[in-house]
């Protein structure tokens, strides 16, 4: 008697037409923090003469529904199942960048501190393993004032925690958190959010700059308007030695979702129609100009490449090299 040797065609079949024996949801390949001498969490990198230095805050989730509430959910669960992405809560790391460039520090947000999830908060700890001193930060630079990007600002004296710094914000965004009463303007559930937004900005108001689209905070590193995730978001373009680099604080949140479903937004997102608009210039321009990108959100340590993809976008994770 022959003897039967299905193929893969027919065991697909086999499972198709046979709900029993179909295989399960796959399993997630989930990478483990460093430890045992494995790398901190800092990552460091070169563009042109600057020298970058991303820096770990932590990481929590959230809602993975929440990111595309304009979608059907069954969508978003099938996305991030495609993905390998947990189709229910969507984690988020949080990458602080040190740009290095001439006589200046920058550091781009100063995390959460203790005070928003008790996963993050290790800015301070991943600074001094990285070898940066506090008291060498020059300049910070707030993409916007939501609790996981500011909420570090202040020490247990509610003093700014960079005694030495200058502070720089989009003088859009201050206003706006700033505005009279503006606690009473929000949704009940989001009045912790301003209160802690205008504890953190009111503790660094001596050293506070309220800067314009264009803002040379120093040298190479200048300001650009991004507004919608917050009313006066802003990102930073780092140039030198004829290389650039686009960080995005929140205009780019998710280097699958922002960029395969760049029509999407988030419950977070204050203005949907703008946070889009912005989001589609932003992945134009560095796909356009081949500019690096490094965004808050994305998986430490967040740095790559966008390429257009028909109406879409692709994000291509930069390659470490071992030297």
């Amino acid at each position: 008697m022959a003897v039967f040797k299905p193929s893969r065609r027919d065991i697909l079949k086999l499972s198709a037409a046979a709900p029993a024996l179909a295989l399960g949801t796959p399993s997630l390949a989930a990478i483990s923090a460093p430890s045992n001498g494995q790398s901190n969490g800092h990552f460091k990198f070169k563009i042109g003469a600057a020298n970058l230095t991303v820096v770990s805050d932590g990481h929590f989730t959230t809602l993975a529904r929440n990111i595309g509430i304009n979608a059907d959910e069954s969508d978003v669960a099938d996305f991030m199942t495609a993905h390998f992405l947990d189709a229910s809560a969507h984690y988020e790391h949080t990458n602080h960048v040190v740009i290095e460039l001439g006589n200046s520090k920058v550091l781009v947000d100063v995390g959460s501190g203790y005070r928003a999830a008790a996963t993050a908060g290790r800015m301070r700890d991943n600074l001094a393993a990285a070898g940066i001193s506090e008291s060498e930060i020059t300049h910070v630079a707030l993409t916007h004032a939501h609790p996981d990007h500011i909420w570090g600002i202040r020490d247990d004296f509610d003093e700014a925690i960079f005694p030495n710094a200058e502070y720089v914000i989009g003088g859009a965004e201050f206003d706006w958190w700033m505005t009279d009463d503006r606690v009473h303007m929000v949704e009940e559930t989001a009045q912790s959010v301003v209160i802690g937004a205008v504890n953190s900005l009111t503790a660094a108001l001596p050293q506070m700059t309220m800067a314009m689209d264009g803002h040379q905070i120093a040298p190479g590193i200048t300001l650009i308007a991004s507004p919608g995730h917050t009313f006066g978001h802003m990102s930073l373009i780092v140039e030198s030695e004829g290389d650039s680099i686009l960080i995005t604080g929140d205009a780019i949140r998710d280097p699958y979702v922002s960029l395969e479903r760049p029509d999407w937004f988030s419950k977070v997102d204050l203005l949907p129609e703008q946070t889009v608009a912005t989001r589609r210039r932003l992945l134009d321009m560095v796909a356009a100009d081949r500019m690096a990108i490094l965004s808050y959100h994305f998986p430490f340590p967040g740095v790559g490449h966008v390429v257009a993809d028909g109406d879409a976008y692709r994000f291509i994770p930069a390659l470490w090299q071992w030297n």
